[in-house]
């Protein structure tokens, strides 16, 4: 099946006599699952909740530590730390959105919207979009996140939205965008009850999360004015744009930068196995166990429903399956430096892909960088 395909842009002739990523995988879904033991399956809600509460007590202990010390000196490393936290916090909710929190939907809706609604994420809506992009990983037409251009709509936006895209940093602080607007050649907004994102059912949830954040946002004020705006943006502001940067950095690096490219399906090419094989495990040091494992990707794309802390042994055990498939992330040091190299690499080369083919592969455009501000003929 893969190789009735069309590659574009595609890795070098010896890199695909020695593995073609978009070659059909051997092996079923079935034949993962069955490799997995089954009590990574197993939820349980109070493991899940004692990570909850081990967030939110390292939360509150660093707020309280900055207000008691106050000083410059430890602003910066605060502003890091809480941002982490957050980020570990988007986490939690992002379980509870996938209901590998507990089997309670009540449950995961009250954690996932506390949660979520603390770090103005709404839960319902932001839990719809992501349901959309697991369900669609690997689609060029349909996926949602960080979905490549085809070429023809890449080449209609103008220089300025190419270089807010593709030019580091600010496509780290891309999140909130989103959240309002979505991609380019998407329509919609997470919070909206009546966006292009929402089926007419799904309506009543959207509207319980944006109450959730606009309430959140009514706190935010209030505490503005009893704290002070400057004081807010040192403990809240700063760390919530830290937070916003990390969840794009890892996002895109979950599905970009590889040092071999790697292959987009559309049509008849595309199945949830092949888009899922292209997702990407990393390895991000000290702050593995910090934000629950999320770097161990790839089988949590397949299998959304396992726990965070069953996704390391479940992948150990699903390796021996996907044999190739599977791509070893590179060992980090405790901080994963070495990512940024693959961030900066992979923005500056993967662009856009072909208008044709059900196979592709990201290519670059030579002239975004050269800052002449001319928009591509």
């Amino acid at each position: 099946m893969g190789s009735l395909g069309v590659n574009f842009g595609s890795p070098n002739e010896e890199m695909e006599l020695e593995f073609d990523p978009s070659a059909f995988p051997p092996f079923k879904l079935s034949e993962i699952r069955a490799a997995i033991p089954k009590h990574c399956w197993v939820k349980n809600p109070w493991k899940s909740l004692s990570y909850v509460l081990r967030d939110i007590v390292i939360v509150f202990a660093l707020i309280s530590m900055a207000i008691f010390l106050d000083s410059w000196k430890f602003w910066p490393l605060y502003w890091v730390l809480q941002g982490t936290m957050f980020w570990a916090i988007f986490v939690l909710g992002h379980d509870c959105g996938h209901g590998s929190f507990s089997d309670s939907a009540f449950l995961n809706s009250v954690v996932g919207h506390i949660l979520h609604s603390s770090i103005l994420v709404p839960y319902h809506g932001w839990r719809i979009s992501h349901k959309t992009h697991h369900s669609n990983h690997g689609n060029v037409e349909a996926d949602e996140s960080w979905v490549p251009m085809p070429e023809k709509l890449y080449k209609q936006l103008d220089f300025s939205t190419k270089f807010f895209r593709f030019k580091i940093p600010f496509p780290l602080l891309a999140y909130p965008l989103y959240l309002i607007r979505r991609g380019p050649g998407k329509k919609g907004s997470h919070f909206n009850p009546y966006s292009d994102l929402f089926q007419p059912n799904e309506r009543k949830f959207v509207v319980t999360s944006t109450l959730c954040w606009t309430l959140m946002v009514a706190l935010l004020f209030y505490l503005g004015n009893v704290v002070g705006s400057l004081q807010l943006l040192k403990l809240y502001g700063v760390p919530y744009m830290t937070f916003v940067m990390w969840l794009d950095f890892v996002t895109y690096l979950h599905h970009h930068g590889h040092e071999n490219k790697l292959p987009w399906y559309r049509g008849k090419e595309w199945s949830y196995l092949r888009g899922g094989l292209t997702t990407v495990d990393r390895d991000y040091g000290i702050f593995n166990n910090i934000h629950h494992d999320i770097g161990t990707h790839v089988i949590h794309h397949l299998f959304p429903q396992i726990p965070h802390y069953h996704l390391i042994e479940a992948t150990k055990a699903a390796k021996p399956v996907l044999g190739k498939y599977y791509r070893e992330p590179k060992k980090s040091g405790p901080i994963p430096i070495h990512l940024i190299g693959n961030l900066v690499k992979s923005m500056k080369q993967d662009h856009y892909v072909s208008d044709n083919g059900e196979i592709v592969y990201y290519q670059t455009d030579p002239k975004l960088f050269n800052f002449s501000g001319k928009k591509d003929e």
